[in-house]
């Protein structure tokens, strides 16, 4: 069995992100191992710009995004393999993989990050009704199909769930001359960025059903109809506000779900919100050296948020090998507060982070708001607070407190909005 210092299991952007940080840190003996064929994730199917505006001030491909890591990544000569997939870890940071190549391969460990990104909820995740026809799939597939094989999934397309990816393709459609009769949202308000919306549904003029959903799927072979239905506040469709829609394909945006499932047999806690692991401010689980970063710690909206997330990773196992980290066995819990739907980290030790230095907490909001005060309240005293004007779920949010900012190095923080008045929904 062969020794490394770090595998990381991911090679998309958080996984990348991560390696480069380690090697740069000082770590060498490093292994990547990617599932796909390339090394850059689910990058590579996203032809669209709008990528690297935070990380390189530019926008970009998802390609070009990726190429950059790749190129950085290769630079440092950094052992990896492609077409191999992790099969599972044991508790002592045995990684059990396996490729066409070598076969079965275990691999030992000392510390491990995940990097494993996440996966589309599928129509059995969302149990929805009705036939059993082609041309039901996920928008992500139909991305995949159409950007990487060149295939054009549909001519009469309708998509149900408004995340990034579903009005991304909605304009993917139409520029390969699809009709997209519209886009529905269970919830009453879009769960895709402000400007997704505007740049894929309005200007192409693809209508929004806000607070509805499909309840009948109609056809023998290939997709012929949808109903839609529009839902009431408890979200059960309204009697008698059917609609139906001629369509040969559906393509589903009902969201993303961490994959995580290594972390089964290594009894790693999880957060029953995020799905992600439970961590702390160095993106490490409950298990000492094994890291959890970027889309299978909790789904992103932009991807240069991911990479800052695998930089941080990658750097904090580099300490964690170096024994460079401190324990503190009573470290600050993190809760979210009123308004608020999750928190990464969850949990802080402070002697940790140096004295001049800060905890960014990343956070959702559980629905849109305008005019709200964020307060950060250690043990019932208020160490920080931030205004935020408008705020919605689809966005993730932070904040960045200072070390000095903190008055006891255990206890719990808890993040609650409140109100400043004027319009709030």
């Amino acid at each position: 069995m062969k020794n490394y210092d770090l595998v990381i299991i991911g090679g998309g952007s958080a996984g990348l992100a991560a390696a480069i940080s380690a090697y740069d840190e000082g770590i060498r003996s490093i292994l990547l191992l990617e599932k796909e064929e390339e090394l850059g994730g689910i990058l590579l199917q996203c032809i669209h710009s709008g990528f690297g505006l935070h990380e390189f001030k530019e926008q970009l491909s998802g390609p070009e995004y990726a190429e950059r890591f790749v190129r950085e990544f290769e630079k440092r000569s950094i052992e990896y393999r492609v077409r191999s997939v992790v099969l599972s870890l044991d508790p002592n940071k045995t990684v059990h993989y396996a490729n066409a190549e070598e076969g079965y391969q275990m691999v030992q460990a000392k510390a491990i990050i995940l990097a494993t990104g996440c996966i589309e909820r599928t129509r059995g995740n969302i149990l929805l009704p009705g036939d059993r026809p082609s041309g039901v799939m996920t928008a992500g597939v139909a991305q995949r199909y159409l950007n990487i094989e060149g295939y054009m999934v549909g001519k009469r397309v309708f998509i149900l769930g408004s995340g990034d990816i579903g009005l991304i393709m909605a304009r993917r459609m139409v520029l390969e001359g699809a009709e997209v009769l519209g886009v529905a949202e269970l919830m009453p308000y879009s769960n895709g960025l402000s400007r997704n919306i505007a740049q894929c549904l309005e200007d192409f003029n693809i209508p929004l059903y806000l607070s509805h959903t499909v309840t009948n799927v109609i056809g023998k072979d290939r997709l012929e109809q949808i109903v839609l239905s529009e839902v009431d506040e408890q979200f059960q469709p309204i009697l008698g506000t059917e609609k139906t829609f001629e369509v040969d394909t559906l393509l589903l945006s009902v969201g993303l779900i961490p994959a995580n499932d290594l972390l089964e047999n290594i009894h790693v806690p999880t957060n029953p919100k995020t799905r992600g692991a439970i961590v702390n401010e160095s993106m490490e689980t409950a298990v000492a050296g094994i890291f959890s970063c970027g889309n299978v710690l909790h789904v992103h909206d932009l991807v240069d948020f991911v990479t800052k997330e695998g930089r941080k990773a990658g750097k904090a196992a580099a300490s964690y090998l170096l024994n460079k980290f401190s324990h503190n066995e009573s470290p600050i819990t993190v809760k979210p507060g009123q308004g608020l739907s999750y928190i990464i980290p969850n949990e802080i030790n402070l002697t940790r982070i140096p004295d001049d230095g800060a905890v960014t907490f990343n956070f959702r909001v559980r629905a849109p708001m305008q005019n709200q005060r964020l307060v950060a309240s250690l043990n019932g005293q208020i160490i920080a607070k931030s205004v935020r004007l408008f705020l919605l779920p689809a966005e993730m949010e932070s904040i960045e407190i200072p070390k000095k900012a903190f008055h006891s190095f255990e206890g719990e923080l808890s993040l609650d909005l409140i109100s400043l008045g004027g319009s709030t929904k």
